[in-house]
Formats: structure tokens, C-alpha cells, sequence
């Protein structure tokens, strides 16, 4: 089972720059690797990042704009290079499935991959396993655009002190049940991710970042430019920071950066005044752990 943590491997919004790659971002979460939004030149990062292909369980496509998605025929076709043993679910906006198309079979390959795709037409939960539940909600960007979030549920967690009182040890402890499991142990909150991309403030931005261990959400501006994030159909520093604080955050990432902006402390600093969480500017490359459980 490997460790939760983020690996950041692009940072930039539309344009790339010397120090941004694309946006590209995998989630170690147990036994999954949720690959989001991998945008040109993933398959790139990927390697610097140390991430096998092979990590890749499933892939999560906010939106068709290219800085989202043009580096899903690499991905895709290097899985298949790789004969990835397990199969792949892919997730993207319905009304996308033309462009989906389009990307699954760029190019010729030798295709060898197990890829299923699950086409997200409203809100409300698209995947469900021994990780917990994915869930979508619908966001507010100039063409149809999806948030996603990961959910653990709540479980319990055994306390020695307890169990030694009970006279309780070894295999035993598996195979408790109420009520004498609930005299031994006590609740443990599941973790939740959100992952929110190109979006203007809107319901499902709260929806998804409520109660977030660690949630991902774009800055593409600054405050002084909050003119063009509504035109452009994107979030500042200072609204994403605002977010996190209002719905409970525990530690806020911000990424997606305009090519406008060549100094990062920037947007820490605009998001500080809001937000007095943890508090991560994403570079390309870095590794962001969740959390520790409350």
C-alpha cells in the first residue's frame, strides 16, 4: 500500500513556461493512482517524477481544453507500451466524448490497454471501491466542466488500551461486531481529496472542497486581475484561499498559474490573508503528502 500524497507534475495554466509544465497531476491514494487532468508533455514528467506508467488506475479529465488533456494519447499509449496489468477507467465530460475519441487514437499504436471509459453526464458518484467513492459535480468554465473528488468512509479505529481490557488480541480483533467493536475502538473520519480546476465561483467549488484534507483548486490569477478570471472562467489566490477557509480545508494547494505571473510568493501571499491553514504553491514536481488523520 503506498503513502497519500500528491504528485505535482505541471503547474502551468494555457501556456507553458521555462519553470511550468502543463498541468498534470497523479494522487497515490492506498492501492490507486488517480491521474488528473494530464496536459502536454505528462508522459515527460511522469518519468522525472519517478512515476511509473503503471501507477496510473484511473484517469480524471476535468475539461477538453488542451492544457488539460493533450497529454492523454501518451499516457495512453505508453500504459499500453508498458502492458499495464490491471485496467484503466477513465473519466471526462460526456459531451466530450468526440474529443476523447480523438485523443484515445491520436495515433497508431499496438493497442494492449484495458481502458474503460465512464463518461460523467451530471453530478454524484462515478466510481466506488475498496479506496471509497469518486465523486463529480459540475463546474462553472466556458465549456462543460467537472470537478472530482475522492471520499473515504468513515470507519473506526482500534484502541490497545481497550482491546488489552477485553482481554481481546491476534485474530480476534478482525472478527469484532457491535456493540463490543464499539467498546474497543473509537470513530475515525475518512480522508477526502477535491480536485478543482478552470471554474468561476460556483456551488460545486464548495461541494467539492467541503471538508477537504487536501484539496487542489486552480489560482490562475490574482486578485488585482479578478476582471479576467470571470471573463476567462477561472478562480484568483484570493477566491480559491477564501474556499478552503469557508469550507474547512486542512491543506490548501495552488496551482494552474497564468504565464503572466513569474513569481509564485505572489500568490502565497494573497492567499494567506485568507486562508490560515496549510498552505502549498505547487511547483512541478512536487510531492505534497495528505494530511495525517485528525
Amino acid at each position: 500500500m503506498s503513502p497519500r500524497e500528491l504528485v505535482v507534475l505541471g503547474t502551468a495554466s494555457q501556456v507553458p513556461t521555462r519553470t511550468r509544465a502543463h498541468n498534470g497531476y497523479l494522487l497515490r491514494w492506498d492501492d490507486e493512482g488517480f491521474l488528473f487532468d494530464p496536459g502536454e508533455g505528462a508522459q515527460r514528467q511522469m518519468l522525472l517524477a519517478g512515476v511509473p506508467a503503471r501507477d496510473v488506475t484511473r484517469l480524471c479529465v476535468t475539461h477538453f481544453h488542451g492544457d488539460h488533456c493533450l497529454g492523454v494519447p501518451g499516457v495512453v499509449q505508453r500504459l499500453s507500451l508498458d502492458r499495464a496489468p490491471h485496467p484503466v477507467h477513465a473519466y471526462y465530460p460526456a459531451s466530450g466524448e468526440e474529443y476523447f475519441g480523438r485523443l484515445r487514437h491520436a495515433s497508431s499504436f499496438f493497442d494492449a490497454l484495458d481502458l474503460r471509459q465512464v463518461p460523467v453526464d451530471g453530478p454524484g458518484v462515478v466510481a466506488d471501491g475498496p479506496f471509497g467513492v469518486l465523486e463529480a459535480r459540475r463546474l462553472d468554465h466556458v465549456i462543460e466542466t467537472y470537478g472530482y473528488r475522492v471520499v473515504e468512509p468513515d470507519g473506526r479505529r482500534m484502541v490497545p488500551e481497550l482491546l488489552a481490557e477485553h482481554g481481546i488480541s491476534g485474530p480476534a480483533v478482525r472478527a469484532l461486531t457491535p456493540p463490543l467493536l464499539d467498546e474497543v475502538s473509537v470513530p475515525r473520519p475518512g480522508q477526502r481529496f477535491a480536485f478543482v480546476m478552470d471554474t468561476r465561483l460556483c456551488d460545486g467549488v464548495y461541494e467539492l472542497a467541503d471538508g477537504a484534507d487536501l484539496l487542489v483548486i486552480e489560482s490562475t490569477f490574482l486578485h488585482a486581475d479578478e476582471r479576467l478570471a470571470v471573463e476567462y472562467g477561472h478562480l484568483t489566490a484570493r477566491q480559491a484561499a477564501r474556499v478552503a477557509a469557508e469550507s474547512g480545508v486542512r491543506k490548501l494547494v495552488l496551482t494552474h498559474f497564468s504565464q503572466r505571473y513569474t513569481d509564485p510568493e505572489l500568490f502565497r501571499a494573497e492567499a494567506a490573508e485568507v486562508f490560515d491553514g496549510e498552505l502549498v504553491v505547487a511547483a512541478d514536481l512536487d510531492r505534497v503528502p495528505v494530511p495525517r488523520r485528525r
